[in-house]
């Protein structure tokens, strides 16, 4: 398959054969697995404390002939700790145990759980060519919300990613004919709950994601704008190309990133 290069100034200047990485069959489900394994190490592990609920000295005796023991006394033998006393007589009030006031939790969250999920290697390859494939899917893209060009899918010349301000680079999205898709990922949304008041009031959606072929002054210029990712080829994963696990992201490939991708067989 070919697809057309095209300047920042929308003029095209050939054509470019894809590499076999862009003609690997979706798969929507490993895709899945993918994302969901990256989005695990970003877990943080958390728990109750150890001795939550178990600070207070608590002891109830079972035996018959032993001080401070319940035998006897027409009581439950729940763990309990002592408020006060008179000779013999303690004043009990039951404790430590899941069903009574400030007790232990029956099963709290451990902190010593491990929340990463592992996937194979080769699993991970597969995805990643599945969700680079998907992203030259007109369908697919469209399905996925995207407001796209006439003339998508197409690769972009080499200099957009020389390109040092965030004004350029907006001109260079308008003039490929994203002015509709930015106009779409502008748009923020406050969440609904408690994320409002920990540091995540607004929802934002995904837009373009630019694919880079080295670290090169774009992806400083091109981040100030809603929406808009750029990422080195080598550097490329599953969310990145399907964000929230739903394949067929809108990306721009420049030349120079498919280049590599063929030269090093990357993710094969």
């Amino acid at each position: 398959m070919e697809l057309p290069i095209l300047s920042i100034e929308k003029k095209e200047k050939g054509k470019l054969k894809l590499p076999e990485q862009f003609q690997e069959e979706v798969r929507e489900d490993i895709i899945k697995r993918a994302v969901l394994a990256i989005q695990s190490h970003r877990r943080n592990p958390y728990g109750a404390s150890p001795e939550a609920g178990k600070r207070a000295s608590v002891r109830i005796s079972k035996r018959r002939r032993d001080y401070r023991g319940c035998y006897g006394y027409g009581i439950s033998r729940v763990p309990r700790k002592i408020l006060a006393r008179r000779g013999r007589r303690m004043i009990w009030q039951a404790a430590f145990a899941p069903g009574t006031v400030k007790g232990r939790r029956a099963h709290p969250p451990k902190s010593e759980k491990i929340w990463w999920q592992k996937i194979n290697k080769k699993e991970r390859k597969k995805a990643i060519r599945s969700a680079i494939s998907a992203t030259i899917n007109k369908e697919l893209v469209e399905r996925r919300g995207h407001k796209l060009p006439e003339d998508y899918p197409f690769i972009v010349d080499g200099k957009i990613e020389e390109l040092d301000k965030t004004r350029k680079v907006k001109e260079a999205l308008l003039n490929l004919g994203l002015k509709e898709e930015l106009n779409r990922v502008n748009k923020r949304k406050v969440r609904a709950g408690k994320g409002k008041s920990r540091g995540r009031k607004y929802r934002k959606k995904k837009g373009p994601l630019i694919v880079v072929s080295k670290e090169c002054k774009l992806l400083n210029s091109a981040s100030n704008i809603p929406g808009i990712d750029v990422c080195e080829v080598r550097n490329v994963n599953a969310e990145l190309l399907a964000p929230g696990c739903i394949p067929g992201r809108l990306t721009l490939w420049t030349k120079p990133a498919v280049e590599i991708l063929e030269k090093e067989r990357l993710f094969t």
